[in-house]
């Protein structure tokens, strides 16, 4: 009988990464279009899956999301490909699957989060994703593309326009985290 829980059990995680992928995916195209990084649902998407199937399997349906656009999917804010790799802010993306990795892990160090546990998981999430973002656009921007950008424009860009949206999100989040955690657990989730 362990072995059939077993089977049940990984049949349950690939459907729950496929589905967070999914959403990861409809995240990338809920987009409000900014100059230089487009803002979007993406990171709701990611840290959700963090929050709620914890940061291995959060991880692991981000850099399933990931390998889609890397094989051609356009599945990514402007595009997929492997070329993507070039594109400035694909460091946000790599950023998605730390961060989500690291608010699954604070998230669900306790057995029954609370908001605040939730809140502070979403915020090192978030402050991973900027480092991330931030650090590999101004990288490539200035050193592969060669079209050079200033520390003040990358900051005003690519942090002061999104984070207030992206901080509404973490909110938003650990609200909900907070009240479908419990109901996953109760039905054998996590």
């Amino acid at each position: 009988m362990k072995r059939g829980n077993m089977v049940v059990n990984k049949t349950r995680n690939i459907i729950l990464c496929s589905f967070f992928v999914a959403l990861i995916v409809v995240g990338a195209f809920i987009k409000i279009p900014i100059p230089v990084v487009p803002f979007t649902m993406q990171l709701f998407f990611t840290l959700m899956a963090g929050l709620l199937l914890g940061g291995k399997l959060g991880a692991i349906s981000v850099l399933g999301y990931i390998a889609l656009g890397l094989i051609g999917l356009p599945v990514f804010a402007e595009g997929g490909g492997l070329a993507y790799i070039l594109k400035p802010s694909f460091g946000y993306i790599i950023g998605f699957a730390v961060g989500t990795y690291v608010a699954g892990k604070i998230a669900n160090k306790v057995k029954n989060p609370g908001y605040r546990r939730l809140l502070w998981a979403n915020f090192a999430g978030l402050i991973i994703v900027y480092l991330f973002g931030l650090v590999y656009f101004y990288a490539i921007s200035n050193f592969y593309l060669d079209a050079p950008i200033g520390l003040l424009p990358l900051f005003v860009y690519g942090f002061l326009l999104v984070v207030p949206g992206d901080i509404a999100l973490c909110f938003f989040s650990a609200f909900l985290g907070q009240r479908l955690i419990p109901v996953l657990r109760s039905n054998g989730i996590q």
